[in-house]
């Protein structure tokens, strides 16, 4: 079976599992196959983490889970050095950020100086301690969750940080036909009645579809398209109707880069060979929701990170 036929396995073997949360496990796959980290935002008991586990039992790789708390120290994500007295030398231990897949549970709850720790990590993929750079396997992603600012005990992250993440994923409530579907999910797996997750994909597997996905063709017209949503974000005010007046600041060029990457994945995982501006316009809100910063006016009317973005590109596209 090739890679592109067991992906779509996945898909499916994850979809069976993460109930009501399709548009979700797309995401998902489509930043692993671009090489890029994930931010999930939800409210509490909506699959977050469940996703994350989901799709890390489906790959053979080393999962690693990370805690977020308010007294977590940066040394807990890195690891630290270790001073051994029989030998008189100091020895690395590796922490939970030497994983394949490491999930960052509810970033947020713990303060800007634990999260930065996973800057160097995600941006140059490696780590530095005790003066040492360590660099991290070939199959890394960070599949970070959290909850809204708004609920309590939460810090709002770094927009440094923000702007490491390829793809922001809002996680809504399931439809209401899927919620009987869970409650006999999970009562199945209580009982062990369920079917049991197999593995799918090899990280060998992985890398390999991440090569064909950089083949994936890129014209003018497309690339064109990519950089005018990120300048309407720089220039909203330009923009017609209320998103002109949501937008205080744009996206980094680094959005600019996440388009073209997410894009090209998602017209792999749907069998093109080149990119389409329906390619672009499914993955622009992911890549865009948190590098915009929202303007006073749409704080004050309770606008979302995700609505502002997918109100900028529908701007754009009927401009």
């Amino acid at each position: 079976m090739c890679s592109y036929d067991k992906f779509q396995k996945l898909a499916d073997a994850m979809n069976q599992s993460v109930l009501g949360q399709e548009a979700v496990v797309e995401r998902l796959l489509i930043a692993l196959l671009a090489d890029g980290h994930v931010l999930m935002e939800g409210l509490p008991g909506v699959a977050k983490t469940r996703s994350i586990k989901t799709l890390s039992r489906l790959i053979p790789s080393d999962f690693s889970r990370i805690q977020f708390t308010p007294d977590l120290l940066p040394s807990d994500v890195t690891g630290s050095e270790i001073y051994r007295e029989q030998t008189g030398e100091f020895t690395f231990q590796a922490g939970p950020l030497f994983g394949n897949l490491v999930l960052a549970d509810e970033i947020n709850r713990a303060p800007a100086k634990v999260q930065s720790a996973l800057l160097e990590a995600m941006e140059e993929r490696q780590v530095t301690v005790g003066g040492n750079s360590r660099k991290l396997p070939d199959l890394f992603m960070v599949l970070a969750t959290q909850n809204p600012i708004e609920q309590e005990g939460t810090y709002p992250l770094p927009e440094a940080q923000m702007d490491r993440f390829l793809l922001y994923v809002h996680v809504p409530y399931p439809p209401a036909e899927n919620e009987k579907a869970i409650l006999q999910l999970v009562r199945g797996e209580k009982a062990g009645t369920a079917a049991p997750l197999e593995t799918i994909l090899t990280p060998d597997e992985i890398l390999a579809a991440r090569k064909e996905v950089l083949s994936i063709q890129v014209n003018d017209a497309a690339e064109q398209f990519m950089v005018d949503l990120v300048m309407a974000s720089r220039n909203a005010e330009a923009l017609e109707g209320e998103v002109s007046k949501w937008i205080r600041l744009g996206a980094s060029p680094r959005g600019t880069l996440a388009l073209d990457a997410a894009s090209r994945a998602h017209a792999w995982l749907h069998g093109q060979g080149f990119v389409s501006a329906d390619n672009i316009r499914a993955v622009a809100p992911a890549c865009l929701a948190h590098r915009i910063h929202l303007s006073y006016v749409a704080e004050a009317e309770g606008r979302s990170r995700n609505e502002v973005a997918e109100a900028l590109v529908a701007a754009v596209v009927s401009a």
